[in-house]
């Protein structure tokens, strides 16, 4: 098929809220400018959060040799501000959200645009290659790609399929369905794509999980990164719940019913006589599925994270459990004004 002059493809604004990405941002920012849609055709849009590290002097620095790099200040630090910042400037007839944290594939944008021209969707993006560049890096990698780490996640977990699905990692959106939907929920500090998704599909719009479309992710490097960010992932979806109930699953529940069952069976340990055969059966049967888990993750992805895996799926569904418990707690009042 002939390729269109670059005169007839849509303008695209690629937009990039970041935050101390120092020692990601060269290589994802220069994964955008290397794509190989028309550099007539494309702008980039960062909005930096106020960086502590060099992030912002590096993308200063490239600024310097690329023209079509706008900076902008996102002064609230977080990734729903710093989108509607860059919404705000952005000129395309297709806008891209990139992370500071994970690098796209040389046709990322050519792709997105050829669906989203198809017409089968207004909202497309890919399975993720999610990476560690150590050892313990790349078991939290390998489990975050699978069902028993993070569930039905259909962008962390299918490969090689086509489909409508409810929410991808890195979207093209077109501008006509942004403007339909509004900006990002500024509130949520995390899950913003979850719920963003949402609205955008209660207005009938499709999100395409396409599997030509490519992007990699770096996982967190320690277990007390991670802790932290899947606790945040299970404490503000509790705002997602509250504020659109139809959009969770039962799956979702799974991790804060497991916490719950664990902190239930350890008080009846210390308390209650016979407890402790509670405890043991409710600690034995996770053991059970997390090295059942762990067995099968490592035949796909190496044995060698045979290591890590069991304190790895440990620390994901103990985070997001407990982080969800907490959100409970914390946004309580708010189920009188849950929409």
């Amino acid at each position: 098929m002939p390729t269109p002059p670059s005169t007839d493809l849509p303008f695209v604004s690629v937009v990039m809220p970041v935050r101390n990405e120092a020692d990601f941002i060269a290589r994802s920012l220069g994964c955008v400018l290397a794509q190989d849609y028309p550099r007539e055709r494309m702008e980039i849009i960062i909005a930096d959060g106020r960086s502590t590290d060099t992030t912002r002097a590096i993308i200063t620095a490239l600024q310097a040799e690329h023209s079509h790099i706008k900076l902008i200040d996102n002064p609230r630090g977080i990734a729903p501000t710093g989108l509607n910042a860059a919404f705000a400037h952005a000129r395309g007839d297709v806008i891209v959200r990139v992370d500071g944290h994970c690098e796209i594939a040389p046709d990322y944008v050519r792709k997105c645009v050829q669906h989203l021209q198809h017409g089968g969707a207004e909202g497309v993006g890919g399975p993720l290659e999610t990476i560690g560049t150590t050892p313990l890096a790349a078991a939290i990698a390998a489990a975050m790609s699978s069902p028993f780490g993070v569930g039905g996640s259909a962008f962390r977990t299918v490969k090689n399929k086509t489909m409508l699905t409810d929410t991808v990692a890195f979207p093209a959106y077109t501008r006509a369905i942004i403007e339909r939907a509004g900006h990002y929920d500024e509130e949520m500090v995390r899950n913003q794509d979850d719920e963003y998704n949402y609205r955008l599909r209660k207005l009938g719009a499709r999100i395409l999980l396409a599997a030509d479309v490519h992007a990699r992710y770096y996982s967190r490097g320690t277990l007390k990164s991670l802790f932290r960010q899947y606790y945040q992932y299970g404490y503000w979806k509790v705002r997602v719940w509250q504020k659109h109930p139809r959009q969770m699953s039962g799956r979702q529940f799974v991790p804060a019913l497991f916490v719950a069952a664990l902190l239930g069976a350890l008080l009846a340990a210390l308390f209650v006589a016979g407890g402790g055969w509670l405890l043991a059966a409710v600690g034995g049967a996770y053991l059970a599925a997390n090295l059942a888990a762990t067995l099968l993750v490592a035949a796909r992805a190496g044995w060698q994270h045979t290591r890590w895996l069991p304190l790895v799926f440990l620390f994901l569904h103990l985070s997001y459990g407990l982080g969800f418990l907490t959100g409970l707690v914390r946004f309580a009042a708010h189920w009188r004004t849950a929409t």
